[in-house]
């Protein structure tokens, strides 16, 4: 029995920040949905230090500056023909079951991403199907996030569905070869409802559970990322890594780029925020090649800091449900126009008219 959604139709008055979303979440949403959406890897810890690692860093304002409304404009990719124009450095990340906040799911946040012009990932776990939610592509690219599957063939088949839906690029999930150990989301019984589902993958057998060591048996490899590299011509880009080591290894492969991510702690626990890891990996790699940075992201001045220590752009996770969840699409939009706002802002305070004049010099003690 599909469960009854609790969406308001209206901004409420009082959300002036993204966090005030995740209040109205919280009573929106059953139980075990908000556990599932909310919760974290065993403790939490590695969720909790994503937040303070941000807090934890000190911006430098610079007064008289003279900065009008500043330039937000950023591109991805250095290289042709995949390079890509962006009107803000952040977009939407591939969240799963999105139909979990609301009944368009995935469908509704694409219509929310293409009113702000912001671009968005979508999860091989869409509860609606790929091509559906390419039909609502705006101005902004649509990425299509993979998750590799056992079987060669389907991992293929998907890339294919994607290409053929449009998706500009192919960010492949490295760091969840099996699901984290979430208690909260285990003590409280979540469990898809019937009328949702990870439909782009319907078609393929999946495995039931298994042992850890048949799951590692069947984890791929970088090898694993070649094969993948050869059959399509969509730049791909890794998500999930956390150290220099791997960022050199991904870069060496040819991949157009990396996410630094814990994967908002929901994997392993007590793990590196990857706002602590993005400058040593930015000065491992270079100017030129592409980083992008989640977990952890609530405002505006989040995303400075970010591109200050040398990411690119930024994946906004889950104030994308929680504002799905309270408000529908008008809710994700005004979640994305909250961080656009805020981001100017911040920039105007510390004397950047663009993004290429936000450097470690705007940060205190870097």
């Amino acid at each position: 029995m599909p469960h009854t959604y609790n969406i308001l139709n209206h901004i409420p008055a009082d959300v002036a920040c993204l966090d005030d979303y995740s209040r109205y979440a919280r009573e929106h949403l059953p139980d075990s949905f908000w556990h599932y959406i909310n919760g974290a890897g065993a403790d939490g810890i590695s969720k909790q230090r994503n937040r303070q690692c941000f807090a934890d860093i000190v911006l430098k304002p610079l007064v008289l500056s003279g900065v009008q409304l500043p330039d937000t404009t950023c591109s991805l990719f250095s290289q042709q023909p995949f390079k890509e124009h962006h009107s803000q450095p952040f977009m939407l990340a591939p969240v799963a079951y999105q139909k979990l906040c609301h009944p368009d799911g995935e469908i509704a946040t694409a219509q929310a991403a293409s009113a702000q012009d912001v671009a968005m990932v979508l999860s091989t776990l869409s509860s609606q199907p790929l091509k559906d939610v390419a039909a609502f592509k705006g101005a902004a690219a649509q990425w299509f996030q993979l998750y590799i599957q056992v079987e060669p063939s389907a991992t293929f088949d998907l890339i294919k569905k994607a290409e053929l839906a449009g998706y500009s690029a192919l960010v492949i999930t490295v760091d969840a070869l099996i699901n984290g150990l979430r208690n909260a989301e285990q003590r409280s019984g979540f469990c898809l409802p019937e009328h949702i589902s990870a439909i782009n993958i319907a078609d393929y057998q999946q495995p039931t559970a298994q042992s850890l060591a048949q799951c590692l048996a069947q984890a791929p490899s970088w090898q694993t990322i070649k094969e993948i590299k050869a059959q399509t011509k969509l730049p791909i880009i890794l998500k999930g890594i956390l150290s220099v080591a791997d960022a050199l290894k991904a870069q060496q492969l040819g991949v157009a780029g990396i996410v630094v991510s814990n994967h908002g702690g929901r994997v392993l626990d007590t793990v590196a925020s990857p706002i602590e890891q993005i400058a040593a990996i930015r000065h491992a790699v270079g100017d030129d090649f592409t980083l992008l940075l989640d977990s952890g992201i609530r405002r505006g001045s989040d995303i400075f800091k970010a591109l200050a220590l040398g990411a690119n752009s930024v994946l906004i996770g889950r104030p994308l449900m929680y504002s799905l969840a309270s408000a529908g699409p008008l809710g994700v939009a005004h979640m994305i126009r909250i961080l656009k706002d805020e981001l100017a802002f911040t920039m105007a305070m510390c004397g950047c008219n663009n993004l290429a004049e936000i450097t470690q010099d705007c940060l205190q003690n870097k």
